[in-house]
């Protein structure tokens, strides 16, 4: 029921940072988790970050980790995503997500709302 509007994707050369943002449409509930995931033409729909909103408890895949930060501020209702040090591997579409649930759930199937999705592509 709750819908997103996802914004911040770009082209950026290597190296480089964008930040994404994700608004729901309404006050998220403390049982809530935010999520990115991202995908690329013929691979499947990747976790990249993940937030709980109640307490904050953050979880990264292994190639975003020290390069992605995923952080949520309660009072403007949205979910960040910096990237800093892009690497043209990280070029997909990336697609914010959420689902009621505890914990951080890794899989695209375990989320039950998705924005749009925004594009990043960073070049060599």
């Amino acid at each position: 029921q709750v819908q997103l509007v996802e914004s911040g994707g770009g082209l950026v050369q290597a190296g480089g940072s964008l930040r994404l943002s994700c608004a729901p449409s309404g006050r998220l509930f403390d049982s809530y988790t935010m999520a990115w995931f991202r995908q690329s033409p013929g691979k499947w729909r990747e976790f990249v970050a993940g937030i709980t909103w109640s307490a904050g408890v953050t979880a990264y895949t292994d190639s975003v980790k020290g390069r992605f930060t995923i952080s949520r501020d309660n009072g403007n209702n949205t979910v960040y995503l910096q990237m800093n040090s892009l690497k043209p591997e990280d070029t997909a579409l990336y697609i914010c997500a959420a689902v009621r649930t505890l914990g951080i759930p890794r899989l695209a199937r375990q989320y039950g709302t998705w924005a749009q999705g925004t594009q990043v592509t960073v070049s060599s």
